[in-house]
């Protein structure tokens, strides 16, 4: 291979990286993409910029932990469902009700967990439960933020939601259909999310750095130096504090710090382990998770027709994906508010992991248009030689 020239347009990515610094879209980066070629494996990995600017100022390292915000959705939540499906416990085609009986409630007994998957149930794709909370705990001088009892009546009100359009009609993202899905997979499996993941997910694949953040009055926190490793995000008004250690997402943290949708915390070589992982199973090199399941599950499902969606993935929307040109349309990947990303070619075998803290003393709205460019970048040095 013509390293030379490889190396020279992978610089081309890491100029893009710090003008986009310069533009203060967010105050720091780690990339990680790798790709198989000619037998041979091309690996890229730069950090930039720093994981915390308040109330610290502390570097990027490749052993930097994020806030993977949406990507819970996909590594944790989707995978648990595809665990239970191949246990038997949990038929992509099951009604919702069957595993939740009070999903039911408000003609919602035919959303199926097909439906939940791939955001096309019907239900509100956001609602802001914290601040119902908070208002609870302003008027009756009660704590509720972390507790059981909030996790509680977030799922509650999730269950009792009624629809705004016909299962299967439209596919509209959000956090609801997670919420849900988290607790399905708590109700079959007798045990929390984060359990689940760990003895399932995280501890068999050596993702030892992969972790949910429980929050509450009787939570301890994180060892001092383990925190230290984290990036931090926003500054939060109703929170008083910038988040270092603990879930950006409200509704995860008035949960509880875990959820279907939101309080997964990982590094870029973790979520390589789980990338690969993927990889070798699709392409039947590892029997870890069962073939033509994860195949199913990372093929678009056609809920309603045209939609993007695979159960679980996010794939490559034509002309308008924020994994650049290059992506195939069967690739697989997904977005995380915090400034998080992954990418999958499933063919090619190129994984593209862009982690940043654009939450992070920037200001939350403000653009954020790197990820096309760095995917775009990555592809064409890759394609190098």
């Amino acid at each position: 291979m013509k390293w030379s020239a490889v190396r020279r347009k992978l610089a081309r990515v890491d100029k893009a990286i710090d003008k986009a610094m310069e533009k203060a879209e967010m105050p720091g980066v780690v990339l990680l993409a790798r790709m198989p070629k000619h037998g041979e494996v091309i690996e890229h990995f730069s950090r930039h910029g720093l994981a915390v600017v308040r109330p610290e100022r502390l570097p990027m390292n490749r052993d930097t932990i994020f806030d993977l915000a949406s990507l819970t959705k996909p590594l944790a939540t989707a995978t648990s469902v595809m665990l239970l499906v191949r246990d038997g416990a949990v038929g992509l085609d099951d009604p919702v009700s069957k595993h939740l009986p009070s999903f039911a409630e408000r003609d919602k007994d035919a959303v199926t967990v097909r439906h939940l998957l791939t955001h096309s149930s019907g239900l509100k794709p956001l609602r802001k439960f914290y601040d119902e909370l908070l208002d609870r705990e302003r008027k009756k001088g009660e704590r509720w933020i972390g507790s059981p009892a909030a996790k509680e009546f977030v799922v509650e009100r999730v269950m009792r939601s009624g629809l705004v359009h016909e299962p299967g009609k439209a596919a509209v993202y959000g956090d609801l259909d997670f919420i849900a899905l988290g607790a399905l997979v708590e109700s079959v499996s007798r045990r929390s999310l984060g359990e689940f993941c760990q003895e399932r997910i995280f501890g068999p694949l050596e993702m030892n750095d992969t972790f949910f953040v429980r929050l509450g009055d009787s939570e301890a926190g994180l060892p001092d130096a383990l925190r230290r490793r984290i990036a931090a995000t926003e500054n939060c008004a109703w929170r008083n504090r910038v988040l270092w250690g603990e879930v950006h997402d409200p509704n995860a943290s008035v949960m509880g710090g875990a959820a279907g949708h939101a309080g997964l915390f990982s590094s870029a070589d973790d979520v390589m382990k789980f990338a690969l992982t993927l990889l070798d199973v699709w392409h039947g090199r590892s029997d870890v998770w069962p073939r033509e399941l994860l195949r199913e599950f990372t093929t678009r499902q056609g809920l309603p027709e045209g939609s993007d969606w695979a159960l679980g993935w996010d794939t490559p929307t034509q002309g308008a994906s924020s994994s650049g040109r290059y992506f195939a349309r069967d690739s697989v990947g997904h977005l995380g508010f915090t400034g998080t990303s992954l990418w999958i070619d499933l063919e090619a075998e190129a994984v593209v992991i862009l982690l940043t803290n654009r939450c992070h003393q920037v200001a939350k709205f403000s653009r954020f248009e790197l990820r096309p460019i760095v995917h775009d970048l990555v592809r064409e040095a890759f394609a190098e030689g």
